[in-house]
């Protein structure tokens, strides 16, 4: 569909070469940020005149983008409704709003989950923040760029050589995401983790290699396979005669068969297996170069030299009777079922067979190239020709009208049997995975009825495939979908396990580099093999790795990364969260030190309100189970406290501030089984851990080096925060006592 744009104005508005939209600056921040907890990319957006036009002013414009993008219709707006969104824009909405929900609409239509977006002016004339979606920064920064041109097209100022075309656009956006972002299998094991609350990182920006969970708890998968994939059992599985030959010792059901060195040797070995074979290739997947049901001696042959082509070796087996069936084993269970079936065409006395083809078969919307189609296009390669062949056709034969040819005898695997599988057959498939050695595993077998037993009726099972598509069971074309990234998830981290490990994350206006020195210290003496990335470092086991500020998103996901790494202590500026985003998604404590209001936090931030925007992002990610320490003598961070999911554990210098001691009195249930609310003070140079209304007594403060003797106040609120970061994490009181007491500044170099 080309979009041709209305370019009639009057003196009422503005001239088309005008009109504008600039981009001032766009940032990636690569998770959670001052706007949600997801990545979003952030523009600063120059609309110019356009602020004195809303969208009501503009003659067509409602018009074009409502028939350019009838989805839009789904977006609900502020009125909460379906339709909002269209409304607003009837009624008179800015530029940056409607930029806001293009990019979005954009992003949905090339095959991106779900966005949040937001607009909102800054002090500036004309100037808006716009944050949208960006699961994929290439994909987000595409779709925001094409916005830009969409909106201005409807409003008559599109510099290109053509109308503008909507379809264009969206078919390059979506060429983006098959090529960048992750692929239906690999996305709905990662959609399964995070319905799960497990984190995910991927390690490449393009593929499908992604970490699930932080450190020493992580695992990673490929597509179906994972870190318990052995590199042994994936050998095993390509090499089909020994794969045979194991099933076979272990009294698993299997064709007869061996490997055949010539097109002469093929047909011996057909021969003495008995008529008809099956040929394929020795290490082939996917079902390339897999001839069935081969009785003729031209047949074997020609069959030989095409499976040769795909793979080192031939494999000839006798032909099993009945339908190909793939059986998906995960950690030793079941868990999907799906069979192939047949694909024909029914001739018209008009069309030639390849004719058909195209348009009774590779017509079905079902069908396509790419990962999201259940069904994959008929390709007339040597097996598609000699079934036709074998019918006494050719491509470019006309089949006489009603007449049935076979195109394919088993086709894609896209109709759903899991709950049809005979117990006895599950068992076998479970068997076989284990003898190969495959936490995950694609059974192939041919069976006529697979709700009986394989002895029943000859069945066999054909070959074991490590890393196996999951599509066919996902998005059946037809049955239901099963939840296999769920039963991937589960295999990999049992038990409720979140693949998590105990992280601190600190901000604050300052003294974030001594607190996070500190509590790495702490983790490190109760045996834990402790990651650090702060503004003077990047460390291990407070052993300085690299020199330089690594306060920043790459510091910290590198630490993230390395598994193994039990526990993590994180530093973080203002300006990188604003800029960055936290490299993490949850934490188990958030330490929020101070507030100083008069540092620059960048040209946009000018409000109190904006700079706590910023910093509460560090308690908005702490853990239901987890805990914020904040700064009881800062209003702004007692406000903070209501948006915590987890415990509130004040650090004071002064014990009769009226909110730590309503806080402590509150009396109700903490973590770790904790009666009362928690709060660590200073009384009478003493540092005391308070519960409620009991208090025990820590350290003088005249034993802390740091402090210098009590008299440092910024020094002793940095050994309160830590206190409380320590004490949070279960760490035994005379533990702390011996880490800050013997903690001094030359631990940090």
């Amino acid at each position: 569909m080309l979009a041709y744009a209305n370019t009639t104005t009057d003196s009422a508005n503005p001239a088309p070469n005008s009109r504008d939209i600039k981009f001032i600056e766009i940032r990636h921040l690569n998770g959670p940020n001052m706007w949600t907890c997801r990545p979003v990319l952030e523009a600063i957006v120059d609309i110019g005149e356009l602020e004195d036009f809303p969208s009501d002013t503009i003659p067509g414009f409602y018009e074009c983008l409502s028939s350019w993008l009838p989805s839009l219709v789904e977006h609900r707006c502020s009125y909460g409704e379906r339709g909002g969104f269209l409304r607003r824009l009837k009624e008179g909405t800015w530029t940056g709003h409607i930029l806001e929900h293009i990019t979005l609409e954009l992003q949905n239509l090339a095959g991106m989950p779900g966005g949040f977006g937001r607009a909102r002016e800054t002090s500036l004339r004309g100037v808006y923040k716009v944050a949208v979606s960006a699961w994929h920064e290439d994909i987000a920064r595409s779709a925001l760029s094409a916005a830009r041109e969409l909106v201005l097209a409807a409003m008559g100022r599109w510099s290109g050589d053509e109308p503008y075309n909507i379809k264009q656009t969206i078919e390059r956006l979506r060429d983006m995401v098959d090529s960048l972002w992750l692929g239906p299998s690999t996305a709905c094991i990662v959609q399964a983790a995070a319905g799960r609350n497990i984190p995910a990182i991927r390690l490449l920006t393009k593929g499908n290699l992604v970490q699930l969970g932080y450190g020493i708890r992580s695992h990673r998968i490929w597509t179906a396979e994972t870190d318990r994939t052995p590199a042994i059992a994936e050998s095993i599985s390509r090499d089909k005669d020994l794969t045979k030959a194991l099933l076979q010792s272990c009294g698993v059901a299997v064709p007869e068969g061996r490997t055949v060195h010539s097109a002469e040797d093929a047909w011996e070995a057909a021969q003495d297996i008995g008529l008809p074979v099956v040929i394929k290739p020795c290490d082939g997947n996917h079902g390339r170069g897999v001839f069935i049901e081969l009785s003729k001696r031209e047949e074997v042959e020609s069959a030989y030299h095409v499976a040769l082509e795909e793979g080192d070796g031939v494999l000839i087996e006798r032909y099993v009777p009945g339908t190909e069936h793939r059986l998906l084993v995960v950690g030793g269970r079941l868990v999907a079922a799906s069979r192939g079936d047949s694909v024909s065409v029914t001739g018209d006395g008009i069309s030639t067979i390849g004719e058909l083809i195209r348009h009774q078969i590779n017509s079905d919307p079902r069908r396509g190239a790419s990962e999201d189609h259940p069904l994959n296009p008929v390709s007339v390669d040597g097996i598609t020709i000699m079934e036709i062949v074998r019918q006494g056709f050719t491509i470019n034969s006309v089949p006489p009208a009603g007449l049935e040819v076979l195109i394919q005898r088993n086709g894609n695997h896209a109709f759903d049997v899991t709950d049809e599988v005979h117990p006895s057959i599950a068992a076998a498939a479970s068997l076989a995975a284990r003898i190969i050695g495959l936490d995950i595993a694609g059974i192939d077998l041919v069976a006529r009825d697979i709700s009986r037993p394989l002895a029943e009726q000859g069945g066999a099972i054909v070959e074991v495939n490590a890393g196996p598509g999951l599509l066919m069971h996902i998005k059946p074309a037809i049955g239901t979908p099963r939840p296999v990234g769920e039963a991937i998830v589960d295999h990999l981290f049992p038990n409720h396990d979140d693949g998590r490990i105990p992280i601190v994350g600190i901000t604050g206006s300052y003294g974030k580099t001594m607190v996070a020195h500190l509590v790495a210290q702490l983790l490190a003496l109760s045996g834990k093999h402790t990651g650090l990335a702060c503004s003077d470092g990047f460390y291990l086991d407070q052993r300085q790795v690299y020199k330089g500020d690594h306060a920043k998103w790459k510091g910290v996901n590198n630490i993230l990364m390395n598994r193994s790494v039990e526990a993590a202590v994180f530093e973080n500026g203002g300006d990188s969260m604003l800029n960055e985003g936290l490299a993490y998604d949850g934490c188990h404590v958030g330490v929020v030190t101070n507030v100083e209001l008069s540092r620059h936090y960048g040209q946009y931030i000018e409000t109190p309100k904006q700079v706590f925007d910023i910093l509460r992002t560090q308690v908005d990610v702490v853990l239901p189970t987890g805990a914020a320490v904040l700064n009881a003598r800062e209003a702004m961070l007692v406000e903070m406290a209501a948006l915590c999911n987890g415990e509130i554990i004040y650090f004071s210098l002064d014990p009769g501030l009226p909110v730590i001691k309503e806080h402590c009195l509150r009396g109700t249930a903490g973590i770790n089984g904790v009666k009362g609310k928690r709060a660590v003070m200073v009384r009478d140079g003493e540092i005391l851990l308070v519960t409620g209304s009991s208090e025990l007594p820590l350290s003088k403060l005249a034993d802390v080096p740091l402090t210098g003797d009590g008299h440092a106040m910024h020094a002793v609120e940095n050994v309160l925060a830590a206190v409380a970061a320590a004490w949070a994490l279960g760490i035994e009181p005379g533990l702390i006592r011996a880490g800050i007491e013997n903690f001094s500044v030359f631990n940090m170099t």
